[in-house]
């Protein structure tokens, strides 16, 4: 009797692990395809810079009919800063270098004559948490330590992340920078201030600084 307690006791105990074990496993993957399509849904292709997710290590390169790309430094930050009611996170910022394919030479001109440059790109999140229309820009001002200071206005990547956010909305995406000396050691952003809907000030700019690692 005590022996057969204990065989019941043992299968009440162990009898289901394994199956346990790969119903945790199974999770584990849904849960990874879940977080894997969210980021997918949330990258857009961009018309004019090639696809840098997969550049993660410094070297990594990546070529399509766009050009070529080749990771020179990166910082993961993943910090998010509040200025007034706007939310704002960066998650990393890529020192890149960019060959364009030739018939995107002529979009590049206005900000560089180099056949082969670098920009900073930044991936950003934004959100207004008011239930209030906003204006705000991620990025109004980018300072290097090699002393360039590029506004807002030499945005590669045009993806409307600057002005109106309206109340609750979420923004992502990318910001990127030309800059003339690559050889960078840190760089400061400078946010806009945030402003109401009729231009009124609500909050003064933020500043975030960036340190790449050798």
């Amino acid at each position: 009797m005590k022996k057969a307690l204990m065989m019941i006791l043992s299968l009440a105990l162990f009898g289901c692990s394994p199956a346990s074990s790969e119903q945790v496993k199974k999770d584990i993957t849904e849960d990874k395809q879940v977080t894997t399509m969210k980021k997918n849904e949330e990258f857009q292709e961009n018309p004019q810079v090639p696809n840098d997710q997969s550049l993660i290590e410094v070297g990594d390169e990546f070529e399509d009919e766009k050009g070529k790309v080749t990771l020179k430094k990166i910082v993961a930050i993943d910090q998010t800063v509040e200025i007034g009611n706007i939310e704002m996170t960066i998650k990393d910022v890529k020192l890149i270098q960019l060959m364009p394919d030739y018939s995107l030479i002529d979009y590049f001109h206005s900000l560089t004559h180099e056949e082969k440059f670098v920009f900073a790109k930044l991936d950003v999140e934004i959100k207004n948490t008011s239930d209030e229309s906003l204006n705000f820009a991620p990025v109004a001002m980018i300072e290097t330590n090699q002393g360039e200071a590029i506004p807002w206005e030499n945005d590669i990547y045009l993806e409307g992340l600057n002005g109106k956010i309206e109340g609750q909305e979420r923004k992502v995406g990318n910001m990127g920078f030309i800059v003339e000396k690559a050889d960078l050691q840190s760089l400061t952003i400078t946010t806009s201030n945030v402003f109401t809907k009729d231009e009124k000030k609500l909050q003064d700019a933020a500043t975030i600084n960036v340190n790449f690692k050798e």
